[in-house]
């Protein structure tokens, strides 16, 4: 089947987004120039990878308070950059964003799609949006919502990521007639707002001419629904012990999703079997379990206290005995964060007797004394 031409299908867009575009502040005014700041459009595009708008938008004014251009970032170190990022979750975003920094202010913006492609963390879809959002170049950005008001409007079988490219060449023409920066956010505008995956609102949508979804009444049930990956279930214990006037902690790792973090130390939970009482010159707290969303698994989480006035005991590579005044500049990942929070708090965490705790003390103590990085 014959696809109608992007250039006339999207040309209706581009006036309906000047009238019902938000105002996001690193949005420029200007649709038709270059944009004044292509550090704050990069700096929003890696935080909007797998982070909604409307939780970016405070991290995004905080970050730029902090690090206003492209040069204070790279000159940063690394665990400043970090303990920004807190909140926000995914920190490889932030390392990767801090080396894209680092890497621009030593060789200059790339200023097409595969220049941008070889910056860290920066992949097809990311590359693609600063491209457009930033230099005006023609670069389709096809994210969930564009493949979902894509697949709408052609009345695409299947899933329409497997027709990426082909997707990609139908737009391109179009973007570089209505201006690159005006059409691609008038998408993404579209696909958060009117076009939305359940109830879309096609009375307001500016493409209903052209709707072929619409037209054989399939708006609203197209892209078909991808299948959902199988969750994990995990019970932990997220222990805050406290020895003397010191915290327990494991040490940031060099590599992978957890680099460049502190943590507080699991423990496999539930309740516990162990029904010993912990040892005398002990006070246990606990909280509320709450739960964490990955991916691929689902954390319910006890957050724990053991206070004792014993000395710290010596540990092993991989773990630190750290001040309340060094904690608080820590970076920590979200789930951690939110222990560091209610110990901050007193009525986070309430004194209580009625876990049998002398197990996660022997097991976490064991731990800690030996070296099982």
């Amino acid at each position: 089947m014959t696809r109608p031409s992007a250039r006339l299908v999207l040309a209706p867009l581009g006036p309906w987004f000047e009238r019902h575009r938000r105002c996001l502040p690193w949005r420029a005014a200007d649709l038709e120039a270059l944009h004044p700041d292509p550090y704050a459009v990069l700096v929003s595009e890696v935080m909007l990878q797998q982070t909604q708008v409307a939780t970016v938008v405070p991290f995004f004014a905080a970050w730029m308070a902090r690090f206003p251009n492209l040069e204070r970032l790279a000159a940063a170190p690394e665990e400043a950059v970090l303990h920004a990022w807190q909140g926000l979750g995914y920190y490889r975003r932030a390392r990767n964003l801090h080396a894209a920094a680092r890497k621009i202010a030593d060789e200059g913006w790339p200023r097409d799609r595969k220049g941008l492609q070889g910056l860290p963390g920066l992949g097809p879809y990311t590359a693609a949006a600063v491209a457009a959002l930033a230099f005006q170049q023609p670069e389709p950005a096809l994210d969930g919502n564009l493949f979902r008001v894509l697949a709408r409007l052609l009345a695409l079988e299947g899933d329409p990521r497997l027709q990426a490219p082909d997707l990609e060449a139908w737009l391109r023409p179009a973007l570089a007639a209505h201006g690159p920066s005006r059409t691609l956010q008038g998408l993404m505008e579209l696909g958060s707002s009117l076009c939305a995956p359940s109830r879309p609102r096609c009375e307001s949508c500016p493409l209903v001419p052209s709707c072929e979804g619409l037209r054989q009444g399939r708006a609203e049930t197209l892209p078909p629904p991808r299948p959902r990956p199988a969750v994990r279930e995990e019970d932990l214990w997220l222990v805050a012990l406290h020895c003397g006037d010191r915290w327990l902690l494991r040490t940031p790792e060099g590599r992978g999703l957890l680099a460049g973090l502190w943590r507080w130390p699991t423990v496999q939970g539930g309740v516990p079997d162990e029904a010993a009482a912990l040892p005398p010159g002990f006070q246990a707290s606990t909280g509320a379990t709450w739960t964490q969303a990955y991916t691929h698994r689902r954390e319910h989480i006890t957050p724990i206290r053991l206070t004792t006035t014993t000395a710290p005991f010596p540990v092993a590579e991989g773990w630190e005995w750290v001040t309340a005044e060094r904690l608080a500049t820590l970076p920590l990942g979200r789930r951690d964060q939110r222990l560091r929070n209610l110990l901050e708090d007193s009525p986070g965490l309430m004194q209580t007797e009625a876990l049998p705790l002398a197990g996660l003390w022997q097991e976490l103590r064991a731990a800690a004394i030996r070296s099982d990085r």
